[in-house]
């Protein structure tokens, strides 16, 4: 007993993480789509390790940036590895974010309010984190990408301008504008860290959901060994595709401009932010007037909260919706379809086709959870003509 005592009192903390993590109840048909959640966290490790090695060379200076980053690449020892897995890592981590996401939607796991509202502000801290990071380069792109989207909030009344030149720290993008980006590039990893524990901890106390969408209470197994080895497939899987891109493509995701240093004076011909914002790209250009774009670009994003208050099905899962699982894929389908026509120049045809597919997301994702009763009248209305 007196050795038990101490080793009790030693070990809580782990008696914790194991409640929390180990031991952790879970539903027993758990897919792969459920991996993708783990797979973010280690995203996560990854961008604060290499980014935490790139700051030890790079230099938030508006003349000394771009040649800092190109230093990195061709003389610091393995420093091209380190700042592609950083910049690719940032692309696998959308990819793992979108297929979360859509996970939650077909599967209906908004209806855990908590949860899903937490997970849409994690989704706009990492919007917030990487558009600060593609500034940091300081190339072409990167450059005026800034320019563009932090003149946005001059459609802000009345105080629309004062705030951008508070962002500038002047009349224009300049060293103050990169140290700023810098510092919150720096710092919001680690206010995502404690949102993540909240996501968790909402998670841990209503459980997860399951493709069924109906409550398993009764058949529920530990987290480990059982799904311990499938996030372990899904880490190897997902390491396999990074380091594709880190050897074989570094540059695929990218944007060729952004190796032409910063130049205030030209003006690239198309502008577009990295490939994980184009679908919201399109959204913006597609409404002629400025302040219209920018509310339906925030509505494309904001319109996630609304989700959990506008379902109207019976079950919360698509799995017993048919048609609403091609309605779903159609989303999918749009999704795709504004990544690529962002893409391409403000031009005919690809301007009409911006609007047609910005037309069909809005309608597309609204029709998603508020047409669920109709097939749950159908069924109902079917089930009474046979019981006849």
């Amino acid at each position: 007993m007196l050795v038990g005592k101490p080793f009790r009192k030693r070990h809580w903390f782990l008696k914790v993480v194991s409640a929390s993590v180990y031991d952790l109840p879970c539903p027993i048909n758990l897919s792969v789509w459920w991996s993708f959640g783990s797979m973010l966290g280690l995203c996560l490790v990854m961008q604060i390790i290499t980014g935490f090695m790139l700051s030890f060379y790079y230099i938030p200076h508006a003349d000394m940036a771009y040649d800092s980053v190109i230093y990195i690449m061709r003389n610091v020892h393995k420093g091209w590895m380190v700042r592609s897995i950083h910049s690719n890592g940032a692309s696998v981590f959308f990819m793992c974010i979108y297929v979360h996401i859509a996970r939650g939607l077909y599967y209906g796991s908004y209806l855990d309010k908590g949860v899903w509202n937490v997970g849409v502000v994690l989704y706009l801290m990492v919007m917030a984190e990487s558009f600060l990071g593609y500034v940091l380069p300081w190339g072409q792109m990167s450059y005026w990408g800034a320019v563009v989207i932090t003149s946005m909030l001059t459609a802000i009344p009345y105080v629309g301008h004062s705030i951008v030149e508070y962002v500038w720290g002047g009349y224009v993008v300049n060293t103050r504008t990169l140290t700023r980006f810098y510092s919150f590039h720096f710092i919001i990893p680690f206010l995502m860290i404690v949102v993540i524990m909240l996501h968790l901890l909402y998670l841990h106390d209503k459980g997860s959901n399951n493709p069924l969408g109906i409550s398993s209470d009764s058949m529920l197994i530990p987290f480990h060994p059982f799904y311990t080895v499938k996030d372990i497939v899904g880490f190897v899987s997902m390491f396999m595709v990074l380091m594709y891109f880190v050897c074989v493509k570094p540059e695929a995701l990218g944007n060729p401009l952004n190796y032409i240093p910063a130049d205030s004076y030209k003006t690239p011909v198309h502008i577009q932010p990295e490939w994980y914002f184009l679908f919201a790209y399109t959204i913006l250009r597609s409404i002629p007037h400025k302040a219209g774009g920018i509310l339906a670009m925030l509505g494309s994003i904001f319109l996630l909260f609304l989700m959990p208050f506008i379902h109207t099905g019976q079950f919360r899962s698509l799995s017993f919706y048919p048609i609403h699982q091609l309605l779903f894929w159609f989303n999918v389908s749009v999704f795709g379809g504004l990544t690529m026509i962002g893409m391409r120049p403000v031009l005919e045809p690809y301007y009409t086709v911006g609007q047609c597919l910005t037309v069909c997301y809005f309608v597309g994702m609204l029709l998603l959870p508020l047409t669920l009763f109709l097939w749950d009248f159908l069924i109902a209305s079917s089930s009474n003509e046979t019981s006849f």
